[in-house]
């Protein structure tokens, strides 16, 4: 499978992102839904597949040296590793701006925050204080 990752240089939320983002989505990633053409906060990135077509999103806050991160799959395209390819994509950025650990916060509300915790720990997350961590190595 080839993915491409694509800087999203003014992020708004638009119709790829309405179609990506449904209710559970959003309850997983703990936003809120923005108005159409609203502009996004953070530094965002699409995946795209072969076909052109938005596979997922992934996102980035740098803070205190530390980058917290937060990613999206298209629902009929999980399982399929675009997952862990946002995740090793967002290190990369994390480690080019310099940073020390990537971090995850499984919202309250995440419909499967289980399963979300246990996949973030296979790929290399360790708890935190709130939050899921992995030591930048990229």
């Amino acid at each position: 499978m080839i993915l491409s990752w694509t800087k999203e240089n003014s992020p708004t939320w638009d119709a790829d992102k309405r179609r990506v983002f449904g209710e559970a989505e959003l309850a997983a990633t703990g936003l809120d839904r923005p108005a159409d053409g609203a502009p996004l906060a953070d530094e965002w990135w699409r995946v795209t597949g072969q076909d052109g077509a938005v596979a997922g999103y992934g996102w980035l806050d740098s803070e205190w040296g530390d980058a917290q991160i937060t990613f999206v799959v298209d629902r009929d395209r999980r399982g399929t590793g675009i997952g862990a390819f946002i995740v090793g994509q967002l290190e990369r950025e994390a480690a080019a701006r310099g940073l020390n650990y990537i971090y995850n916060v499984v919202p309250a509300g995440h419909p499967d925050a289980g399963w979300m915790t246990n996949w973030l720990m296979a790929q290399g997350f360790t708890p935190g204080t709130g939050d899921l961590r992995r030591r930048v190595t990229a």
